[in-house]
C-alpha cells in the first residue's frame, strides 16, 4: 500500500493528504523557480504522488502560481504549465501539479508533516541554474545533472528498492 503523506501550510489554513509510491526526498532541484519559491538552501525537494488520491482541506486559502520560463532551454519566454499551489495566508509552498501529467502531483517535501524515509543518495538537478552562492553538498553516491536526469522518479525508487507498493 502506498505511503499516506499528510501535509500542511505553516499557518494551518490548508491541510492535505496524498498517497505516494515514491516518498523518498532524494531529488534536489536548483532551478530559479524552485529555489525562489521554496528552496531556502538553494534548492527544493519535490516528491511524487498519485494525484487521484489528493484530498485538500482549506481550498479557499489556496493560490496558484504559474512561473514564466526564460532560459537557455527555451527559445521564447513561456508560461509554465506547472501549477505551484501555495497558501495565500502564509505563503507556504505546498505542491506542484502539471496537467501534462494528470496522474501525478508533486508535494514539496518541506510541506509534508509525515515522517519521510531517509534517501540512500541524492540527485542534484538543474545545477546549470543554481545560484552563485550555493555550494551543493554532493555525497559519494549522489548523481549530478546540469539539467534533468533521464531516469524517472518511479525508476529511481524501484532501482533502489524503496518503491512503496
Amino acid at each position: 500500500m502506498p505511503l499516506l503523506l499528510e501535509g500542511s501550510c505553516r499557518c494551518g489554513a490548508v491541510k492535505f493528504s496524498v498517497q505516494s509510491h515514491t516518498p523518498v526526498p532524494y531529488q534536489r532541484c536548483y532551478c530559479s523557480i524552485c529555489r525562489k519559491q521554496q528552496g531556502g538552501g538553494g534548492y527544493a525537494i519535490n516528491l511524487g504522488a498519485d494525484n487521484t488520491t489528493l484530498k485538500i482541506e482549506g481550498k479557499a486559502h489556496l493560490g496558484v502560481y504559474r512561473a514564466t520560463i526564460e532560459d537557455d532551454e527555451h527559445e521564447h519566454c513561456e508560461v509554465s504549465s506547472g501549477e505551484r499551489n501555495f497558501c495565500r495566508e502564509c505563503g507556504s509552498a505546498l505542491w506542484l501539479y502539471d496537467p501534462s501529467w494528470p496522474d501525478l502531483v508533486h508535494p514539496f517535501a518541506s510541506a509534508i508533516d509525515t515522517d519521510l524515509p531517509k534517501p540512500p543518495s541524492s540527485v542534484h538537478l538543474m545545477l546549470k541554474y543554481k545560484a552563485s552562492w550555493v555550494e551543493p553538498q554532493i555525497g559519494p553516491d549522489d548523481a549530478t545533472f546540469d539539467l534533468y536526469p533521464e531516469q524517472s522518479i518511479e525508476d529511481w525508487h524501484r532501482e533502489r528498492g524503496v518503491w512503496v507498493e
